[in-house]
């Protein structure tokens, strides 16, 4: 087999060397948000079967969830769901064959992390 790597250098694009561009982190930001909801899910059933078992238990499951810790978590889960609705959006978008220019392509990645900064908050103040 023939020796692909004739010296000392990386077969792929180096993180020393390879710059991210925004629609590479906002891709792994959506895969990163849609793992996150699904630990914020459980959270909730937790909650849930907390309730069903008995009081001292959701009593505990309560706390958690209304300590500033589980105020933090329900918050950016709110943010993890605007987001990851509008990263599939925009995939969805992608998917018709439109807007896969490098600079709408951007663009749409601003759009994306600053929609859901907004919506968030909005969300947030609504409720």
């Amino acid at each position: 087999m023939a020796d692909v790597n004739r010296g000392n250098r990386p077969l792929s694009p180096h993180l020393q060397i390879y710059r991210p561009q925004l629609t590479s982190m906002t891709s792994i930001l959506t895969r990163i948000t849609g793992n996150a909801l699904l630990v914020a899910a459980l959270l909730i059933v937790w909650w849930f079967l907390a309730a069903s078992y008995s009081e001292e238990y959701f009593n505990l499951a309560n706390a958690v969830i209304t300590s500033w810790f589980g105020d933090l978590v329900m918050f950016l889960s709110l943010w993890a769901i605007w987001y990851h609705l509008l990263a599939g959006l925009r995939h969805l978008w992608w998917d018709s064959g439109r807007g896969l220019e490098l600079e709408e392509a951007e663009k749409l990645g601003w759009v994306v992390i600053g929609g859901s900064v907004v919506l968030t908050i909005l969300t947030a103040l609504a409720l």
